[in-house]
């Protein structure tokens, strides 16, 4: 190898060196500018935000000053006072009205305690309008029948016609 080439080998490298430094300088710039563009970008939709906050507010404000103007003027409201407040649900009740002529009769609930047994109403079927067979609805029987079923065939069959009538009927 000749000198010159040596010479012109290290020329190239050194220029090689600097355009990669260069181009990782004008890198850096580039990605410092866009952190700046995000960065004033998410600085803008705050301020577009607050802008949106105080102007609610300010709708806000001046739709209380005109409700209160109209309260003034046209209804009359006060705000409650401490006697207007109820203790219990008894009070609420006591300001009940009767029921007026023709209304229908209150949605009673009834709970059952703990030592009293719970009672099954007759259940009619809705296709036919007979009673369904109570050993269906008894929660007693209805283990007994399991029981038996499962110690008999494995599985428990309720046959469909004990629970909606015999359909010739």
């Amino acid at each position: 190898m000749t000198p010159q080439s040596r010479i012109r080998r290290i020329g190239w490298l050194a220029a090689l060196a600097v355009c990669t430094v260069l181009y990782l300088m004008l890198h850096l710039k580039v990605h410092s500018i866009a952190s700046e563009v995000v960065r004033a970008e998410r600085r803008i939709v705050a301020l577009e935000q607050q802008k949106l906050l105080l102007e609610t507010e300010f709708e806000t404000r001046s739709n209380l000053l005109q409700l209160a103007a109209w309260n003034r003027v046209d209804f009359g409201y006060t705000a409650p006072s401490a006697a207007q407040f109820l203790d219990s649900e008894r009070q609420l009740a006591d300001l009940g009205s009767p029921r007026g002529p023709g209304a229908p009769e209150p949605i009673r609930v009834a709970g059952v305690t703990g030592g009293e047994a719970p009672y099954f109403p007759t259940l009619v079927s809705p296709l036919t309008g007979k009673p369904i067979d109570q050993a269906l609805v008894e929660p007693e029987r209805n283990r007994e029948l399991a029981d038996a079923s499962l110690a008999h065939s494995g599985t428990m069959r309720v046959p469909l016609g004990a629970v909606i009538g015999s359909v010739a009927e």
